[in-house]
This record gives C-alpha cells, sequence and structure tokens, in this order.
C-alpha cells in the first residue's frame, strides 16, 4: 500500500461497475475513503460497502442536486474527485437520427456532470490548499467516430474543461487530468446492448467480429482492463505525479496513430 492516499477522501461517479468499480477498488487498496456515486449498486460495489471500505450513494449524477450530495457525503472535505460516469450509445443510424434530446442526454451525463462535480469540489480544495481531479474521457475526443458521435464531441468538451481548470486553479496546489481510453473490456462495450451488440444487430456481423475491428488498428491487438485505467487513475491521484496537471493521458494500445 502506497502511503501518499492512505487517510485521503475520494469521490468516484459511476462507481458501481467496469471502470468505477475499478477505480474504486485501487482507491480503497490504497488506503483512501471512498464516496461512491451510481445510480444502483451491484455485488462488487456492496462488498466493498459491507466491508466498511466504502460509502455508496444512490445518486442519479445528472440531477443538479447530485454534486452536493455527493460532497456532503464527504463531509465536505475532498482530496480526489474521480469524474468517471458517462454513457456512449452507438448511432447505428448516423448523424441525422440522433435528435435534440439525445444530444441533451449525453451532454448532461458526460459533461455536466463532471461540471457540477468540479463546481461543488473546487471551493473546499481552494480552501485545503489542494486537490486533485481526475476525467475519464476517451480516444473518442481525438478520434472522431460518427457511431459515436456525440458521445465523442462531449468528451472532447470534458478534456477541454480539464485543461481549462487545470490552468485556472494550478497556482493553489490543484491538478486536473482526463484518462483517455480506447476500447474496455467492459458491459460498455461488450456487454448486452453494449457497442459491439449494437453494431453487430445494426450490421448482420457478429459481437465477435465486431470486437476484433474494434482493436484490430491497436499496436497491441486487445481491448485495456479496467485495472489498467485504475491503475493510471491512482498515480494520477498520488504525489508521485505532483507536477502532473492539465494532461490528456491515452491508455488504448497504441490505437490513435498520430503523434
Amino acid at each position: 500500500m502506497e502511503t501518499e492516499l492512505v487517510g485521503k477522501t475520494a469521490l468516484v461517479t459511476g462507481a458501481s461497475k467496469g471502470i468505477g468499480l475499478a477505480i474504486t477498488r485501487a482507491l480503497v487498496a490504497e488506503g483512501a475513503r471512498v464516496v461512491a456515486g451510481a445510480r444502483g449498486g451491484s455485488p462488487g460495489l456492496d462488498a466493498l460497502v459491507a466491508a466498511g471500505q466504502v460509502v455508496a450513494l444512490e445518486v442519479d449524477l445528472t440531477a443538479p442536486d447530485a454534486a452536493q450530495r455527493m460532497l456532503d457525503a464527504a463531509d465536505g472535505r475532498v482530496h480526489v474527485l474521480v469524474n468517471n460516469v458517462g454513457a456512449a450509445r452507438p448511432r447505428t443510424g448516423g448523424f441525422l437520427s440522433v435528435t435534440d434530446e439525445q444530444w441533451r442526454d449525453t451532454l448532461e451525463v458526460n459533461l455536466m456532470s463532471a461540471v457540477r462535480m468540479c463546481r461543488a469540489v473546487l471551493p473546499p480544495m481552494v480552501a485545503a490548499g489542494g486537490g486533485v481531479i481526475v476525467n475519464t474521457g476517451s480516444v473518442n475526443a481525438r478520434l472522431p467516430d460518427p457511431l459515436v458521435v456525440d458521445y465523442g464531441a462531449t468528451k472532447a468538451a470534458l478534456t477541454n474543461l480539464a485543461k481549462a481548470l487545470s490552468k485556472e486553479f494550478g497556482a493553489q496546489g490543484i491538478r486536473v487530468n482526463t484518462v483517455a481510453p480506447g476500447p474496455v473490456g467492459t458491459d460498455l462495450w461488450l456487454g448486452a446492448g453494449g457497442v459491439a451488440d449494437a453494431v453487430s444487430r445494426a450490421g448482420g456481423i457478429s459481437p465477435q467480429s465486431v470486437r476484433q475491428a474494434a482493436v484490430a488498428g491497436s499496436a497491441t491487438g486487445r481491448f485495456s482492463t479496467p485495472q489498467e485505467v485504475a491503475d493510471l487513475v491512482v498515480f494520477l491521484a498520488g504525489e508521485r505525479a505532483a507536477n502532473l496537471t492539465g494532461t490528456d493521458i491515452t491508455l488504448d494500445g497504441g490505437l490513435v496513430a498520430t503523434v
């Protein structure tokens, strides 16, 4: 266990499964107290709560009062915020099929949830003289894909937000970074109704073919694991990354080909 996060309080959104659950577990393993926000529980999250390692809050992160509820559950003191909640809904009908309501829904969950969380935690972080914010972004912020056109646009906005906040609050001891995963082996990609399933049904090809195509352009030829993303988040949350801020770190097995 690294002592740098022992006794620190971390807020994690979208914490019940996938990347969020992996991040929650990793922070707990480092000795942090975690307030985990999600719409519902899961066996993995419930086990952490039962062990007394996590405070779980059932909350819709798109609700205007969600951020304050998360802060209240942490008793107003936050050392680390991980804005992880997000959603990607495949738009197999293309850009013209995406309605205003669908755009608004995507903006709320992928961008405005983070905006509100940052707005809630920054005043106590400033008062305490420091803090860390890590956003879960996506390679689609820089790798536009018509299949997830609204998702990619909101992740690009999230990355831009993190950079702006890093500049405004850096002198006050607050670091803000983004982790940008490529395809990760979670339900969002591989579960029933996930990206692979939706593309398979729309295109008349097997889910296995969709999964293979998703990572065919990467150097490693595989999906990242939730644990790999969590390990990077924990590194950014700790003092080993004390002078690292305003960055967007890609974890994609070499999928993005640009330099």
